[in-house]
């Protein structure tokens, strides 16, 4: 009854403030003027709605204790407690005020936050055990204190970050308070039972004013309050709780805000761009650009929330669940950024995928070192197109074309057991089709050892289903030098023939030349070369 009467009564105080908050911010000219294409709001909108929060939640909070002294009742309010939580709490609330009135650095939010961190955690309220890790036995401060810091500084500046839509970082923080308010009621804590159903009246009474299309914003001052206070009552519910349960339940129950901060971090250094800079791509953004409307893409968040805070309390019941109820959620956040298209990400899985791939790609750039080196000591074009084709096609090219640059070329009697076209290109295929109009080819200028250019080679691959296990550099490199000199000495060396024979013997040459070819089976189609030659 007691919990019933806290909740209402916040509730109330929290339209009546969020009203009058409004209208003193709208006078005052307190308001949020949308300056950059970030913004999803046109229109200026009054901000500083964490007043009327931190107002009311307060107001009820002293009320209570007041009310409990008179009765003479045993009050859960201890004045201690309240000091260790509500005093850093009060902290950050007059950070983000000041914040929303005239501005503040971000290292400096950072560091008056670190300091509301340890006094939180000289209150009695940090991390002092993670579960599995270490035999779920009581670190040394060493680490409990610069853990606890680092969880409300990722907690508090993850709900400033999604406060970008109207009602998504305040109906958020409510559906996460209420995971923390069963959570204190099965692990018994009436402190963090109270505190809670007095933060999610007071945050129900402000959405009804914050929801789309809203007429006030949180501010940070309310972004900055919510997310501490959930930071600091999810510790203090972890106290009693089993270790696993400690450590689970607020990792998963925060789901939203964690990810999309981790997101933003990860995107940023992929990218290379500072990492408290602002940009569109949180995941609001990105469900806004998939052509969702803002009241849409809040209520999906929503779901999501619900989603992670049901994972969440399934723990309280089946703790040996953990590594199901993990893994779901990791394939929950596999499968959404998939839907999301992140192209950081999706570069970052193309960087993995090589990696997994690496065997394959160190044995492909071994046998183009191989080729490279047998070019060198090639002197006829019969062996070059072997060493090409035993070289190229286990890598997933279907041929090779090469065309005549200017006057220097290759001669059309040489070339002539070849599918030859006489615009001077000529095919090298073992893809046993046509080949027209190829998908992908990749072209390499020809320079020998002397300073004559014989034109220029395209490597063709038909398909672009799969990619190359292979840096393209090695191709541009050593091997392109080596085989442009393997074609200088072959074709130097037939045209040598080819002035011998010119007394009546081209029957010779000729036989000669393909000869050379060392009994290549080779394409002749014509068809195939009318398609090539346009």
């Amino acid at each position: 009854m007691v919990y019933l009467l806290a909740f209402v009564g916040c509730l109330f105080l929290s339209v009546v403030s969020t009203w009058y908050v409004r209208n003193l911010a709208t006078a005052k000219g307190w308001i949020d003027v949308p300056k950059s294409d970030r913004h999803v709001h046109t229109i200026p909108v009054p901000r500083l709605g964490g007043v009327a929060i931190y107002f009311s939640f307060m107001s009820v909070v002293i009320l209570a204790m007041v009310v409990y002294r008179l009765l003479g009742i045993a009050s859960p309010l201890h004045a201690k407690a309240m000091v260790g939580l509500l005093g850093p709490a009060l902290m950050v609330f007059l950070l983000g005020l000041f914040d929303d009135l005239y501005s503040v650095r971000p290292y400096w939010k950072f560091a008056i936050q670190a300091v509301a961190a340890s006094w939180l955690y000289a209150g009695g309220y940090g991390i002092h055990k993670l579960g599995l890790i270490h035999g779920g036995q009581m670190l040394s401060w060493v680490y409990c204190l610069p853990l606890t810091i680092l969880w409300v500084l990722l907690i508090t500046n993850a709900f400033n970050l999604i406060d970008g839509l109207d009602g998504l970082a305040a109906g958020s923080g409510l559906f996460t308070t209420v995971v923390v308010f069963v959570m204190s009621l099965v692990v018994p804590d009436p402190f963090v039972t109270f505190l809670t159903i007095v933060l999610a009246g007071a945050t129900l009474g402000f959405l009804r004013f914050n929801f789309h299309p809203a007429t006030i914003f949180l501010g940070d001052s309310g972004s900055l309050f919510i997310g501490f206070m959930l930071a600091a009552l999810a510790l203090a519910g972890s106290q009693k709780a089993p270790t696993i349960v400690a450590v689970a339940i607020p990792l998963v129950s925060l789901g939203l805000p964690i990810l999309d901060v981790a997101l933003a971090v990860v995107r940023r250094f992929l990218t290379g761009k500072p990492l408290f800079e602002g940009d569109k791509h949180h995941i609001h953004h990105k469900l806004l650009k998939r052509g969702l409307s803002q009241r849409d893409a809040v209520l999906s968040l929503y779901a999501v929330t619900a989603g992670f805070g049901f994972l969440s309390l399934v723990l309280l019941q089946q703790r040996g669940a953990i590594a199901l109820v993990l893994a779901v959620t990791g394939i929950g956040i596999f499968v959404g950024l998939q839907q999301l298209r992140y192209q950081e990400f999706a570069e970052l899985l193309s960087v993995l995928r090589r990696v997994t791939r690496r065997r394959q790609i160190l044995a492909n750039h071994v046998s183009i070192r191989q080729a490279a080196e047998r070019l060198r000591e090639c002197h006829n074009l019969g062996l070059m197109c072997q060493i090409l084709r035993d070289t190229l096609e286990p890598i997933g090219f279907d041929a090779v074309c090469f065309r005549k640059s200017g006057k220097n070329g290759f001669s059309s009697s040489i070339l002539e057991p070849m599918c030859y076209s006489p615009d001077g290109t000529w095919l090298y295929s073992w893809f046993g089709g046509e080949i027209a109009e190829p998908p992908w080819e990749l072209k390499l200028e020809l320079i020998g050892d002397s300073t004559n250019r014989w034109g220029y080679i395209s490597l063709i691959r038909m398909s672009n289903e799969n990619p190359l296990p292979l840096d393209l550099n090695m191709l541009t490199e050593e091997f392109r030098s080596s085989l442009s000199g393997a074609i200088e000495r072959a074709t130097t060396r037939l045209e040598e023939l080819e002035k011998i024979g010119e007394d009546g013997g081209n029957g010779k040459i000729r036989a000669a030349a393909a000869g050379s070819m060392g009994g290549l089976k080779i394409q002749t189609n014509a068809s195939a070369m009318r398609k090539l030659q346009e």
